[in-house]
């Protein structure tokens, strides 16, 4: 069965596709201004794939799938994103660091949003997009801050980021 645009149901669809690519986005927006290499775009993208994946299986017209279908999807996307995320994560093996984990985490929360936003759980999505960009935002100032108080040095990262 077909749905017209302005069936309720066809809204509720549109509108958990829509939050699910913003609150992706306003993440990716977050790496973008950071010069990472995982942005807007690409984050869109992975939460609007996962609300699809997640819609497409708990039902559409007359097909419905149990929960036991949904939860296989769900656990399929973020395991198969986990992968995606790992391929930004670089090692520099000179320096002995790790480079590109929070945009690896931020590939893997932006599926979980998307996941949110496809069984249209809006306050999580809200909240969860809130306090990722929070913790995106003011958790390397916040950390930077407490490493001095604590161990009372720079950390290599806060010296270049302040020279």
């Amino acid at each position: 069965m077909v749905y017209p645009l302005f069936e309720q149901e066809a809204l509720e669809t549109g509108a958990r596709l829509i939050i699910a690519m913003l609150a992706g986005m306003a993440i990716g927006l977050n790496r973008d201004l950071q010069n990472k290499p995982v942005g807007m775009r690409t984050l869109g993208l992975v939460s609007l794939g996962s609300a699809l994946a997640v819609l497409a299986c708990t039902g559409y017209g007359s097909l419905h799938f149990g929960q036991d279908a949904a939860s296989r999807v769900i656990q399929g996307i973020l395991t198969g994103v986990g992968f995606l995320g790992a391929g930004v994560i670089l090692h520099d093996r000179g320096r002995m660091q790790i480079h590109g984990l929070t945009t690896a985490a931020t590939v893997w929360i932006a599926a979980a949003l998307g996941v949110t936003a496809g069984v249209g759980a809006w306050l999580i999505t809200v909240l969860g997009s809130g306090l990722a960009l929070l913790l995106l935002v003011g958790g390397g100032p916040l950390e930077r801050v407490l490493e001095r108080l604590i161990i009372g040095r720079s950390t290599p990262e806060s010296e270049d980021q302040e020279s």
